[in-house]
Parts: C-alpha cells; sequence; structure tokens
C-alpha cells in the first residue's frame, strides 16, 4: 500500500475495492463490509467482515462472487458489534453459506437474543443522522442460534491468520476492531469512523475525516476515548471504518492522532450518555441513564397543529366566499 491517503475517486458504491493486500472494502449506502482473502481464493478460502443492512445481502453474495468465484462460501463471518446496519444480513448470509458467526463475548447477548441495545441518543451531537438514526434503525436483538460463537480468547481471529481481534468498547460494549501487525492494516468497525457520521450533508457527500464514533448509538464515551487511544497507538498505515470511505498514510496518522488527543474537544458537549454511561454485561443492558429532552416531536406536533389550524381557517375562508 502507497503511503498517501486513499481518495474518494478510487471508491464506486456496489463495488469492492482494495485497500491493502487481500483486503477489500464494499461500500453500501450508509455502511462498509470488507472482504479477507485473496482474490479468486474459491470456497471457504476467505472472511466476512460485518454484513451490512438488511437489504444488503443481494450485494454482498454478488460482490463475493465477483471476487472469489461463483459459489465461493466464506470461512467464516466476523463481527465488529452487532447493530443493525452491521447485522443487517449476517442471518441471511449464515444459512446462504452454512457458516459460523463470531464477535466478543461482551456483544452476545445481542446476537442471541437475551438483550436489546441501549436506545439511542437524538439529544447528543447535533445534525440530521443524530434524528434520523435513532428512529429509523431497530436496537432490537436478533437470535443466531447455533450459528453464533465467541471469538477465541487468545486474540487470533477465525480465517484470517496474522490477523488479531482488538476489544474496543464504547460504541457497544462488545464492539472489537481488527488489526494486522505485519503490514498495520486496521479494521475499526465503528470505533471511529472517517465521516462526520451525524451529518446528512457529510454522509452524502462522502467526506473523508477521521471522526469519533457515531454519537447516537455511543453509550460510553469514556470507554471510546480509551478505545480510540489504544488504535491511535498502533499507528495503522490504512484504516477500513464501518461508516466513510477507508483512509492511509500521512493524513490517516494525523487526523487519528488528533482525535486521540483532543477527544474531549471533539466529543459531543451533551447527551444522554455522555456523563453517564449505559452499563452492561455478559448478560446485557442492566442500566440505562434517564432520557434528555429532546424538543422535536414537540416541534413536529405543534407544527402538525398549526398546518391543520391553517388548513381550517383557509377552508372556513373559501366556505364564505
Amino acid at each position: 500500500m502507497k503511503n498517501s491517503s486513499l481518495q474518494k475517486s478510487e471508491f464506486h458504491m456496489g463495488r469492492a475495492t482494495k485497500i491493502a493486500r487481500d483486503v477489500a472494502c464494499l461500500e453500501l449506502s450508509i455502511v462498509n463490509v470488507f472482504f479477507v482473502g485473496p482474490s479468486r481464493a474459491g470456497d471457504r478460502g476467505w472472511v466476512l467482515v460485518d454484513a451490512g443492512l438488511p437489504t444488503s445481502h443481494k450485494a454482498i453474495v454478488r460482490e463475493a462472487e465477483r471476487r472469489f468465484g461463483v459459489g465461493a462460501r466464506p470461512s467464516a463471518i466476523v463481527l465488529t458489534h452487532g447493530h443493525i446496519d452491521h447485522v443487517g444480513s449476517v442471518r441471511e448470509l449464515a444459512e446462504l453459506w452454512d457458516v459460523p458467526v463470531y464477535a466478543h463475548r461482551l456483544e452476545a447477548p445481542y446476537l442471541t437474543g437475551r438483550s436489546d441495545y441501549p436506545p439511542g441518543d437524538t439529544t447528543v451531537g447535533g445534525g440530521a443522522m443524530t434524528q434520523l438514526g435513532p428512529r429509523l434503525f431497530s436496537r432490537r436483538a436478533i437470535d443466531l442460534g447455533s450459528r453464533f460463537h465467541l471469538l477465541p480468547e487468545d486474540g487470533t481471529v477465525p480465517g484470517m491468520p496474522g490477523w488479531r481481534w482488538i476489544h474496543t468498547p464504547g460504541h457497544t460494549p462488545g464492539h472489537v476492531s481488527f488489526f494486522r501487525d505485519e503490514d498495520r492494516v486496521l479494521i475499526a468497525g465503528d470505533a471511529f469512523v472517517t465521516t462526520h457520521q451525524e451529518s446528512f450533508w457529510a454522509v452524502m457527500t462522502r467526506f473523508q475525516e477521521v471522526w469519533h464514533p457515531p454519537a447516537y448509538f455511543t453509550t460510553d464515551w469514556e470507554a471510546s476515548r480509551t478505545s480510540v487511544e489504544t488504535l491511535a497507538g498502533l499507528q495503522p498505515a490504512v484504516a477500513g471504518t464501518g461508516h466513510g470511505i477507508p483512509m492511509s498514510g500521512e493524513p490517516l496518522r494525523r487526523e487519528l492522532n488528533d482525535l486521540a488527543r483532543n477527544f474531549d474537544q471533539k466529543m459531543p458537549d451533551d447527551g444522554r450518555y455522555v456523563r453517564q454511561p449505559a452499563l452492561a454485561d455478559e448478560r446485557g443492558v442492566f442500566s440505562v441513564p434517564p432520557p434528555r429532552f429532546d424538543p422535536l416531536p414537540l416541534v413536529l406536533a405543534g407544527a402538525g397543529l398549526l398546518a391543520l389550524v391553517g388548513t381550517k381557517m383557509l377552508r372556513g375562508q373559501r366556505a364564505a366566499t
């Protein structure tokens, strides 16, 4: 990998782009998935990292067959975490390919139907996506049944020799990132992202910058800070994240180090989980701070009431004439 930033022009939605040796990123509307394994590796010669939205399965299968061969199945699906935009197609893909699905033990409750995630936070971070995300995306647990397996405690990643998983909580309790020491390639999930995910404009224009995890679903900001510091300390040469275009070289190192050093200044000033995290263990969530006041429902209700009154007044005026 050349020592320069990956460019937006290199990436085309719906088509995987190589970001490092044997690693390709597939951009699917607002989320990315990753294929790890040599091109044309054939059946069981590769691994899928994350599984996109519920509508992503066809695009993932199509790209997998283009990259690895018709009918080629992965040896495993590994998950950075269990939010719906990362596991939306996992059940269908696991059944189609007859493969195990791996995640961290603290993510298990949300992948075995035992616990839902904490509510999203519409009062944090600003931006249209902050309002839309918690309202559009489910926080409900899924149940993968016997397909689900815990990542090995020794840090190895099934089907990915040379890689190790790193516990990077904050966005979720069991969030992990994947790192290959040989060439310092990082798949970071949502531990940090490379677009301002709260901004609808940034998401739609695919503006490239290192940014903290998506605020509206991050439930422990202190843990998130530590995770960003851990990943910055690895000095990755290239990073693929769950949202945004992968980055590499000096721009990545400079911006990631800046985020780690100035996390307090870059994180939201206030929000449901900013001062007090949600608490969870192997059984799931057991404590959630009270919600913050969200004015939007009242604003929308007021706007609807004004529209209704205005319509009735207009009809009255027409009737009078």
